[in-house]
């Protein structure tokens, strides 16, 4: 039985970032269910970088995963346009508001400026210009590089079946791999709660949510120049992408339990349908459609933190949709709080305890 000092779950941007982070400070297991890791979340990604996305609970990881990302090369301009109609006036305040003094730009603009061939009641507008594209691939890849420079394991197709606690660690099977661990780190995606359960942990409730994207071909099509434009209200969102194409999500949240998530045929057409609202221009063909989870806390919140309840096992887990943005700042964070050391300047005025599984009781 190989003995390690961590034992990660899961082998998405959040275990692979995490086994990056832990790497110069013991052994790193990374033991990831399918054959390839970052097959769900992670690898069907939207791939924008945006400081208000997901909301101001959000927004210091984000903002703090800034300069790393840059600083390795992740992230190109995009721009992002919040628009809304007369009705989404109260929510543009609130938005506003949201976001004061937090040093993120964000200026009222008039969105026909910006967008050619919106329709006309669409007259508000809000630009925020540090939004970004996101090398999801490369970001990934970058982590589990790293992870194994520093001497990790990886091992794919190894579901946990089980993990128990004795005196020392944790006795873990996944088929017929075996393994003891000093501490269970549960990166796990929309199959944490299963994890925990897995581990003889109560879950903490975590729920998983289906999200639709869609590539298309448009008549005409979107300027390079175009930025993410996303409803203020919340409905859609919509990007360009290489070769002018578009990407779009009617912003859906669908629940579903945790599964190899696939688009539904009537939640393509909402999006087209949202789309053709906004704009004038033709759908001349739709090229791909996938589908993502999004796995969410009840109050909407990363859960980041040892479970008081288990001794040696470690939440890393309920990203939602935020958890490329905030990888970066959210690992350095989190190593942090299992190794002991002194927080990283660019989280240090973060509060972990926001994230702890502890607020739930």
């Amino acid at each position: 039985m190989t003995r390690v000092d961590f034992a990660i779950v899961g082998a998405g941007i959040a275990g692979a970032s995490l086994a990056a982070e832990l790497a110069p400070h013991g052994t790193v297991l990374l033991i990831e269910a399918e054959d390839h890791p970052g097959y769900h979340a992670t690898g069907r990604s939207a791939a924008f970088w945006s400081e208000t996305y997901g909301g101001p609970g959000i927004q210091p990881l984000t903002s703090a995963s800034g300069a790393y990302l840059a600083r390795h090369g992740m992230v190109e301009p995009l721009g992002s346009l919040h628009i809304g109609r007369g009705a989404d006036a109260a929510a543009a305040d609130a938005f506003l508001a949201d976001f004061e003094g937090t040093g993120i730009a964000l200026t009222p603009v008039d969105p026909h400026a910006v967008v050619p061939g919106l329709r006309g009641d669409w007259t508000i507008g809000i630009a925020e210009p540090s939004c970004a594209y996101i090398d999801v691939a490369a970001l990934h890849q970058h982590y589990l590089a790293r992870a194994r420079a520093g001497g990790a394991m990886l091992v794919t197709g190894a579901r946990m079946d089980v993990a128990e606690r004795d005196t020392g660690g944790w006795r873990i099977a996944a088929g017929a791999n075996r393994w003891y661990a000093d501490m269970l780190v549960n990166a796990a995606g929309a199959w944490a709660d299963q994890v925990a359960q897995a581990a003889g942990v109560p879950p903490l409730g975590l729920a998983a949510f289906r999200r639709t994207m869609v590539q298309l071909r448009t008549d005409p099509a979107p300027p390079s120049a175009l930025p993410h434009v996303a409803h203020i209200g919340g409905s859609f969102y919509f990007k360009p992408e290489a070769g002018g194409r578009l990407w779009l999500s009617p912003h859906d949240e669908i629940p579903t339990a945790p599964c190899d998530a696939a688009p539904e045929e009537l939640d393509v057409a909402v999006a087209i349908d949202r789309l053709e609202q906004v704009v004038d221009w033709r759908i001349a063909g739709v090229e791909r459609r996938w589908a993502g989870l999004r796995t969410f806390a009840p109050d909407r919140l990363p859960v980041y933190g040892f479970d008081t309840r288990a001794p040696g096992f470690f939440w890393f887990a309920g990203q939602g949709g935020f958890g490329i943005q905030t990888a970066p700042a959210a690992v350095l964070m989190t190593a942090s709080l299992i190794t002991g050391a002194s927080a990283d300047p660019c989280v240090a005025a973060i509060d972990p305890t926001r994230y702890a599984p502890t607020r739930f009781g």
